[in-house]
């Protein structure tokens, strides 16, 4: 790939540095995936913090990264650039029939699904090192794309309260309490949970990373607050962080009102 386009100037410029430079000329794939897993990572944060600035600089990274792959993967003679971009092209066609005159429109997961008949089962090559709130994420997803599925929310709402009794339940009995049993219920519960974001059409990562951030952002608040009035948080005990903790969010609610108006 030498042509003028922002993939090919990137897959120019590694190639030419795999010439070049001592470093570079030595880097294989394994060499470069802990790199690029930790680009992927701060893209995400990037993203996730809205900073135009940073994601452009992390979205070059992760293209680099991406470049790297295409000229190792050409000088191995196992692909060329081209050769990707066209099972992409491929690829996408089939998954929108209806905008290529190839087929009526169908659903996602069935398309998905149909593309994995010739795997040994729904949940093949998924990779391992998925982070687990994705993996339980992507076990759903693949099940649901062969009908093992509830049609509506309705269910999972169902099991999340199911799981989170069986959760009491162990809890309670504390005397004969296995740490084992109690692990496989919360887990339990944590994949139903996964599993009523899915029916929500909510990404649970997402949801949690805003959940995250939210209590950060809250708790720093408390700790301002008990800096200002001279409150030792470690001794304050829990009733009076609580009305810290209220005030904070009856402030950020009057602020976003402020916002709105």
């Amino acid at each position: 790939m030498q042509d003028e386009s922002a993939l090919g100037r990137a897959v120019a410029m590694v190639a030419d540095l795999r010439a070049r430079c001592s470093w570079d000329r030595v880097q294989t794939r394994e060499t470069l995936r802990p790199y690029l897993i930790e680009e992927v990572h701060e893209l995400d944060a990037a993203l996730a913090s809205g900073d135009a600035a940073a994601i452009r600089d992390e979205v070059a990274d992760v293209m680099l990264h991406l470049a790297w792959q295409l000229v190792l993967g050409q000088e191995a003679g196992e692909f060329t650039p081209d050769a990707i971009a066209d099972d992409l092209v491929a690829k996408m066609r089939r998954r929108h029939p209806h905008l290529f005159d190839l087929g009526p429109e169908e659903q996602w997961q069935a398309l998905k699904g149909r593309e994995r008949q010739h795997d040994r089962g729904a949940l093949d090559r998924l990779p391992a090192t998925l982070p687990d709130l994705l993996m339980a994420f992507r076990l759903q997803e693949r099940a649901a794309g062969v009908g093992f599925d509830w049609p509506d929310a309705t269910g999972p709402i169902a099991k999340v309260r199911e799981e989170l009794t069986e959760v009491e339940h162990e809890l309670a009995n504390a005397d004969t309490l296995a740490h084992d049993r109690l692990a496989d219920e919360i887990g339990d519960l944590l994949f139903a949970v996964v599993n009523l974001a899915r029916k929500a059409n909510v990404q649970p990562g997402a949801a949690l990373d805003r959940a995250n951030r939210k209590f950060r952002t809250r708790f720093e608040g408390v700790e301002r607050l008990a800096k200002e009035r001279g409150v030792a948080m470690a001794s304050a005990g829990l009733a009076r962080l609580d009305e810290l903790w209220d005030e904070v969010k009856r402030r950020e609610r009057r602020d976003e009102r402020r916002e709105t108006s």
